[in-house]
């Protein structure tokens, strides 16, 4: 068995997240080892996203996305950060701007996709609009059920072009955000992202809980399925999802482009 397919979630069920452990480890007790291990993937990654970039015939999005402080910017630090900035982007989603409010609201998300031959990751992403946007009421129940379908149209739109899409829920209970966020607040450091937004918006947990289901629910498809990682634990989180890329870049069987020079002549050149 791939190590994705114990967090990939299964087409066509339901899918509840208390029922699913955010401390689960695998096999794996000692975080020095699985260190290791994430370091020789996160290598492989790096080496893969060369021989993509070379090949310049399919691209990557990942889309990354979890509760507040439930690990994203960590995420892409320990598994992205080795990768090659002339071949990899991170496109973070905040509040639309004007312009973007101003169009259907994938019009962003799209403008941000991946080109041939490119890594993007997604910090937060187009479900954005069927979260927060569902949860503060922002917009109706019967609007989300579309917007589910326009997502499965776009990513599916993505997928004929070649865009392999790896979507990832890093999953943390309340008691482990409210940990993080009180470790921001003490750590001067860390302090410039704490906003009285994080503490007020853990009122609506259990509405995030079910808005996140019911993506889960009607967003998985074969062509863009969701993985939901167990996150409490930073250093397996972490391990999880370089292995879940490694695994999508290999199954991509990238290969390098022949050489566009005449090599006999150019060793002739080079007197080899």
């Amino acid at each position: 068995m791939k190590f994705s397919e114990q967090f990939c979630v299964k087409l066509d069920t339901k899918v509840n997240l208390a029922g699913i452990d955010p401390n689960n480890t695998l096999d794996y007790h000692k975080k020095a080892p699985a260190e290791l291990e994430t370091a020789n993937a996160v290598a492989h990654i790096a080496q893969m996203q060369y021989e993509l970039y070379a090949e310049n015939k399919q691209s990557l999005l990942v889309v990354l996305q979890a509760m507040d402080a439930g690990g994203k910017d960590g995420t892409i630090n320990h598994v992205f950060a080795a990768l090659n900035p002339q071949g990899c982007r991170t496109m973070s989603f905040k509040v639309p701007t004007a312009n973007e409010a101003a169009h259907d609201f994938l019009w962003r998300c799209h403008n941000a996709a991946p080109r041939h031959g490119e890594v993007v990751i997604f910090n937060r992403s187009h479900y954005e609009d069927v979260l927060i946007t569902r949860v503060h009421g922002q917009v109706s129940a019967a609007e989300c059920s579309k917007r589910y379908k326009y997502i499965n149209h776009f990513e599916s739109l993505l997928a004929d072009n070649r865009t392999r899409i790896v979507k990832l829920f890093l999953h943390i209970d309340a008691e482990e955000q409210l940990k993080r966020l009180t470790e921001r607040v003490q750590d001067p450091e860390k302090q410039w992202k704490i906003t009285l937004a994080d503490f007020e918006e853990r009122r609506f947990w259990p509405d995030y809980q079910q808005a996140f289901e019911d993506v889960f629910n009607a967003c998985n498809t074969a062509t863009a399925p969701w993985f939901i990682i167990p996150a409490n634990k930073k250093w397996f989180r972490n391990l999880a999802v370089a292995k879940i890329i490694e695994e999508a870049l290999m199954d991509m069987q990238i290969k390098l482009p022949e050489p566009s020079a005449d090599l006999p002549e150019v060793r002739k050149l080079l007197k080899l």
